[in-house]
This record gives structure tokens, C-alpha cells and sequence, in this order.
């Protein structure tokens, strides 16, 4: 029962988004909620919004409320997107390249799965 979001072409450097991905990935959605709000890197709130995004696509997927459901962040992937080149000028007429990343972000979120539930499912396959 898992739902995704993408988010593509985010001027930040897919390092700083990295870096606040690492935080939240594996946590509970809303440790990963109270995370990203408190967090000062401007990356926390593109993440933040990604994160109500693949909320509310688990709610409309499943049709039930993710409240009550137990979420987590299953998986969250930093990939680097376009790259625009630029010329900065330098000391004895010369031109450094300055480089502007972007980068894509592809988050999955899914429902903790408890022993008992496994423990039922199992029996029902084995009679």
C-alpha cells in the first residue's frame, strides 16, 4: 500500500537536498513533518510540500484517511537534474564556467506492516 510524488527541476544543488533528505528517510510521516517544518535549509520546504503531495496521493489511491493509517517514508531519491552553464568573468580576460544544478526528487511512502498482520496473512495462505 504505497504512494509516490516527484518533483522535478529544483534549483538547489542535489547536495543540500541530500542532506535533508538523509534526515527524514525511514522516519514516520509525522516525525518527518515536524522535521521539515523546524529544518532552516530552504530545501526542508520543497520536501515538505513533496511529502503533503504523497500524502494526499496515498489518501486518493486507497480512499481512506492518512491519519489513521501508520506511514513512513519508504524510500527518497535525490537524482541531479538540468545543469545551466554560465561564464563568470575572471581576472586577465578570462572566463570561469559557473555551474546552476537542479535536481529530482522521487519519494515513496508506505504502511508499516506489523507481525500480527503478517502472522494472520501467513495462516490464511497456509489453510
Amino acid at each position: 500500500m504505497e504512494a509516490t510524488a516527484k518533483l522535478n527541476n529544483v534549483p538547489t544543488s542535489p547536495r543540500k537536498m541530500r542532506y535533508v533528505a538523509d534526515t527524514i528517510r525511514g522516519k514516520s510521516v509525522n516525525e518527518a513533518l515536524g522535521l521539515l517544518k523546524y529544518l532552516p535549509n530552504h530545501a526542508s520546504r520543497k520536501l515538505e510540500k513533496l511529502l503533503l503531495s504523497c500524502i494526499s496521493n496515498w489518501g486518493v489511491k486507497h480512499e481512506k484517511d492518512p491519519g489513521r493509517a501508520d506511514l513512513y517514508v519508504k524510500s527518497l531519491f535525490v537524482g541531479e537534474g538540468r545543469m545551466l552553464k554560465r561564464l563568470v568573468t575572471a581576472p586577465q580576460g578570462r572566463g570561469y564556467q559557473m555551474r546552476k544544478r537542479s535536481n529530482h526528487v522521487t519519494m515513496v511512502i508506505d504502511t508499516k506492516v506489523t507481525k500480527e498482520v503478517v502472522e494472520e496473512k501467513s495462516e490464511v495462505v497456509a489453510s
